[in-house]
């Protein structure tokens, strides 16, 4: 079938694809998770089985059919929805800044991501280690797990309400990653497709906060101020920007919140399980002016900057200068409710994650004619 059957050898395009199907049938028999990428090689070309061009046979349509056919049973045995899917082309105007495709199997690029590590934030539960952050297969994948492992920050002098250094061990791990020290953006369109787990307990996040610059290093938060691109906790999804109010360490908030139940049902899905099973399109663009926050091209929240002036005595608009990208995947905490009901691993897989620019303005050639 994969040679000579599908188009007598005529089409070696076609035999090529029934090759692949076949390979990526015997990695999923074996238990292979190269399958999804054995079917990446095919799905781009769209000249291949899935299309029958004018130039195919008419004897060789019905293998062809039956090839499709097999593709559909592989694609649905590999999960298709978790197939790694290329960036789309920039609309006109605008220009690919930084991209990363997490394309290499193994641990994120150090070229761009540094790994958060032990318990960081929100009194969360899980303790954060590289072990749960991994690329494969065209994804990265975070995975939050139930476990009971030593606290390496553990002190047994610590007070208890410091949470950090005071719990001698974690139930859970899980993973985040971050651009610090490796990129920043001051404005732009950032953009990430993923699938978050919506189940009780999980906290993802696709977020930034302001990087600071050498001469002008980042303030605490809220005062550096934070985007929240994609956030989901509790059955809600979440559009956020914070900075800094007359209270250190609390923040003034511009949010939505929007059950995911009724974004769900607004889509055409049946409920929110359904469409956490699909990946989904988070953007921000960003300007002098305003954020703007999308899902799947549905705008979210948009926050007008000039109100976003921190009541700190820095008085600084914190949205008008460099912020670093965060993906993680938090568990339980100030926020996250209560994980103890749900089955792990859980996981938070990005396709990609890209930042795009403005295209410069086309310079026009000065008229030299008044100077002759």
């Amino acid at each position: 079938v994969a040679g000579h059957a599908v188009g007598g050898g005529r089409s070696p395009l076609i035999a090529g694809d029934g090759a692949l199907l076949l390979s990526a049938l015997a990695q999923l028999s074996s238990g292979s998770r190269a399958a999804p990428r054995t079917l990446r090689s095919i799905r781009p070309r769209r000249s291949s089985i899935f299309a029958h061009p004018p130039s195919i046979p008419v004897a060789c349509r019905s293998q062809c059919a039956a090839l499709a056919a097999l593709a559909a049973l592989v694609l649905g045995a590999a999960g298709s929805p978790a197939v790694a899917e290329p960036p789309p082309a920039p609309e006109p105007g605008w220009r690919v800044a930084w991209r990363e495709e997490f394309e290499v199997d193994g641990p994120p690029d150090p070229a761009n991501w540094v790994f958060e590590l032990g318990f960081v934030r929100n009194r969360e539960a899980q303790l954060y280690r590289s072990e749960n952050v991994t690329c494969r297969d065209g994804l990265l994948v975070i995975e939050a797990r139930r476990e009971d492992v030593p606290n390496p920050g553990f002190d047994a002098a610590a007070p208890e309400d410091d949470w950090r250094r005071s719990r001698q061990t974690a139930s859970y791990t899980s993973g985040s990653i971050k651009t610090k020290g490796r990129h920043a953006w001051r404005y732009g369109r950032f953009e990430m497709r993923g699938r978050i787990d919506v189940r009780q307990g999980l906290w993802p996040a696709f977020w930034t906060v302001g990087a600071g610059t050498p001469e002008q290093p980042a303030r605490p938060w809220p005062a550096n101020g934070e985007i929240d691109i994609m956030e989901f906790f509790r059955g809600v999804l979440l559009a956020n920007a914070a900075w800094a109010s007359e209270t250190p360490g609390k923040a003034i908030w511009d949010d939505v919140k929007i059950p995911l139940e009724d974004l769900a049902r607004d889509e055409g899905h049946p409920d929110a399980a359904s469409w956490a099973r699909e990946f989904h399109l988070w953007r921000m663009d960003w300007d002098e002016a305003r954020i703007r926050l999308f899902c799947d091209g549905r705008l979210l929240n948009e926050v007008d900057l000039s109100t976003t002036i921190n009541r700190s005595p820095d008085g600084a608009n914190p949205f008008r200068e460099p912020h670093l990208l965060i993906l993680n995947l938090a568990v339980g905490g100030t926020s996250g409710g209560d994980p103890s009901g749900t089955e792990f691993p859980a996981r938070f897989e990005v396709d990609w994650v890209q930042v795009l620019e403005r295209e410069p303005e086309p310079t026009m050639p000065k008229d030299r004619s008044a100077a002759r």
